[in-house]
């Protein structure tokens, strides 16, 4: 890990940080006692009320770094709102609000409340009246309650954007700098990514006052535990019965299937369970109450299967998937990174398959592989019909 440039150690025990005793029972309740690369540079800042950029891996554990500071700084007798966290998708601030909700489980008075679109707006201003010390929020619907003057963020100390480029690049640009706009006494402001974009460095530049810059490099302990393969197939037409093949082998109870379209995503959901596979798919065009349902049903293991387009690839906390399938090749790199980063979550060992039919897909696997740097081993089907390990990686730069 780097901080401000220099490398650091990467090992950090929650035990030697200056936390709360409520903080390190919710903690211990949790089963963590050692903090990730992550949470160890980013704390000590916020507590210190200190600006942060800070870039790492998905899976390597961002929201409790900014999520600890932020209940360590809530004064429970207080009605006002004072930390706000923005993120781009509902399903990721949900996550959020439930994870700072563990985190609140020994504070008594501690309120977390979360704000979507999908949601009946009346639901969420009932919830409001109760003087949420916290407030978890998509960019679209907290400018909705802003209009209405159904939240106020005067009182608002800690400001955090989740997910910092994809919600830029989704559009939401001017609805966060209006939101930070309307908060007058900030002291702080946390940027938290897998990546780092000119536009998340313009937002810094604007808003940010000699901020900590944290690096934490998807290398060593911090690289996600995910062995990938690349599946190289004659047809598209091989797919199907690819992906059942390698789910049966497996003994894969909990996977998710990526495909570039949602009409892709419905279609393979209907042809997964004509095969007996419990299987729903989710995407944007599915109410946000029957996605809800269906993440809920997968993560109880009632699905085996997810078919899901990049809406899921990003801000869902389901630490448990066993594999990965990318059904498509996704079309850029970082849709790639972000699906596969959702198996080895929580220091487990996660699987990625690539079903690979066309030259096109071949070609984007190929860069995918030279750009990342990462060891995608290579499965064809030999002459008897079976899953054979090739030698080398796509583009022969990574052994197998």
């Amino acid at each position: 890990m780097e901080i401000n440039g220099e490398v650091v150690s990467d090992i950090y025990d929650y035990a030697d940080m200056d936390l709360s005793e409520a903080t390190r029972k919710a903690l211990a309740h949790k089963g963590y006692t050692r903090a990730t690369a992550i949470q160890g540079g980013a704390i000590p800042f916020f507590l210190q009320w200190r600006d942060v950029v800070a870039k790492a891996p998905t899976g390597t554990g961002k929201t409790y770094a900014f999520g600890i500071p932020m209940v360590e700084h809530v004064d429970p007798e207080s009605d006002q709102i004072q930390g706000l966290i923005l993120a781009p998708t509902r399903e990721l601030a949900l996550q959020i609000r439930d994870e700072l909700r563990d985190l609140c489980a020994f504070r008594d008075g501690v309120r977390v409340v979360c704000l979507y679109g999908g949601q009946p707006i009346d639901k969420q201003i009932t919830q409001l009246k109760h003087n949420p010390q916290i407030v978890v929020a998509t960019p679209g619907r907290l400018m909705d309650h802003m209009k209405r003057r159904t939240v106020r963020l005067d009182g608002v100390q800690t400001v955090v954007l989740d997910e910092a480029d994809r919600m830029l690049d989704m559009g939401f640009i001017q609805d966060v700098t209006r939101i930070l706009d309307q908060i007058p006494h900030r002291r702080n402001l946390g940027l938290f990514s897998a990546t780092i974009s000119r536009e998340v460095m313009d937002i810094s530049w604007v808003y940010q006052r000699d901020p900590a810059e944290i690096t934490v490099r998807p290398v060593e302990d911090n690289r996600p535990d995910i062995q990938q393969y690349q599946v190289e197939l004659a047809g598209r037409e091989q797919k199907l019965d690819t992906l059942l093949a390698l789910l049966q082998a497996g003994g894969y109870e909990r996977a998710i299937a990526f495909c570039n379209t949602k009409n892709m995503a419905d279609r393979l959901a209907g042809l997964l369970q004509m095969r007996g596979v419990t299987c729903q798919a989710i995407h944007g065009d599915i109410q946000q109450r029957l996605r809800e349902q269906t993440l809920k049903r997968f993560r109880e293991g009632k699905l085996q299967v997810l078919a899901a387009t990049d809406v899921a690839a990003r801000g869902l906390d389901i630490d448990d998937v066993d594999a990965v399938f990318n059904y498509d090749v996704p079309d850029e790199q970082e849709a790639y990174v972000h699906r596969i980063g959702r198996t080895g979550r929580a220091k487990k060992h996660g699987v990625a398959y690539t079903l690979v039919a066309t030259v096109t897909e071949s070609v984007k696997m190929r860069d995918i592989a030279r750009n990342t740097r990462m060891d995608i081993r290579l499965l064809k089907y030999d002459q008897d019909g079976c899953l054979t390990l090739v030698d080398s990686a796509p583009g022969g730069e990574h052994p197998a």
